[in-house]
């Protein structure tokens, strides 16, 4: 499969700074390019990060990932991803 064939997944993950979610693409085979990018021979990630409100007086940081890659490959790779997020923003 192409680039051109490549699907995007955006996906939204709160509690985990861009550092750490760069980090953890990396540990599942990518290389970072950019302040904001991530590829791997089969896929990529672009990444962005805002400051969310939660309720009143809590605010989280949100990282917003937008995947690309075959879309056999993305849905477990997107899946290791969110593990590995999910533990480590509580």
């Amino acid at each position: 499969m192409t680039a051109d064939e490549w699907v995007r997944r955006e996906r939204s993950f709160r509690g985990i700074s861009q550092r750490l979610a760069i980090k953890y693409l990396e540990n599942l085979g990518a290389e970072q390019v950019d302040d904001d990018r991530v590829e791997a021979e089969d896929w990529a990630a672009e990444l962005s990060s805002q400051t969310v409100g939660i309720g009143p007086s809590v605010s989280l940081t949100q990282v917003d990932l937008v995947f690309e890659g075959d879309p056999e490959t993305l849905d477990p790779l997107i899946e290791r991803f969110a593990q590995k997020a999910m533990r480590a923003g509580g």
